[in-house]
């Protein structure tokens, strides 16, 4: 039995009460259901840069087999360790970490996204912007490294603008698969590099996907989450 299992599943549970799919009460938790979030926007808002098709499918069946997916896992979870088969628990953990994450960071992609008639595209401004500057030099220059961060990502991940919760510096990382950030890091930006975030549109061109996917960025969203306390 490993016991890295028994440490990424509380990682997770953190963020999942955090997100509403894990509720407080008193000194213990009781799990309610995850459910799909409501987008903001129609699914062909974010056309010409992101198709009307690929938001549909994307939100309606991609995210919801993950909402399915940490329902189900919470459930065999829930019942194994009140019959105390905490090796059942433990075999679970991994289908927790896909299908949380999934469910997780697809949340917060949907809030990041915003019609370029509205607020979507440009550039942040406030302090976000002057920490952006600080941390990367310029606007242009974190843009250009995160597309460089996607691009180097092998099969499916994310690319991530992160805010260090001890020093409030901002940085770059990137996950395999599904895998949320959590521990040190806040993440303010995160960007799809799964082929189902982009391929029915771009194809082989996952690279024209990184640079349009910028025209549609809700600045005001990842404004709020870095001025969080």
């Amino acid at each position: 039995m490993s016991s890295t299992l028994f440490r990424a599943t509380p990682l997770l549970r953190g963020a999942l009460r955090a997100s509403g799919a894990v509720k407080p009460a008193s000194a213990t938790f009781v799990r309610g259901k995850a459910t799909l979030p409501d987008l903001s926007y129609d699914y062909g808002a974010l056309e010409p840069h992101i198709s009307g098709k690929i938001m549909e499918l994307h939100h309606s069946k991609h995210h919801q087999t993950y909402v399915n997916g940490l329902n189900s896992a919470l459930d065999t979870i829930a019942e194994a360790e009140s019959k105390g088969d905490f090796t059942k628990a433990a075999s679970i953990a991994p289908l927790l970490n896909f299908h949380g994450g999934g469910h997780l960071n697809h949340t917060l992609f949907w809030e990041n996204l915003a019609p370029a008639s509205r607020e979507g595209g440009g550039e942040p401004d406030g302090a976000l912007k002057k920490a952006i500057e600080a941390d990367f030099g310029s606007f242009d220059s974190f843009r250009k490294q995160m597309n460089t961060s996607l691009a180097g990502i092998q099969g499916s991940g994310w690319a991530w603008l992160v805010k260090d919760k001890s020093s409030g510096n901002l940085g770059l990382v990137t996950r395999a698969n599904q895998d949320p950030v959590t521990g040190q890091f806040e993440p303010l930006l995160g960007i799809d590099a799964w082929e189902h975030a982009y391929y029915l549109q771009y194809e082989n061109r996952k690279a024209e996907y990184f640079d349009a996917i910028w025209n549609v960025i809700n600045w005001k969203t990842v404004s709020k989450r870095f001025e969080k306390p």
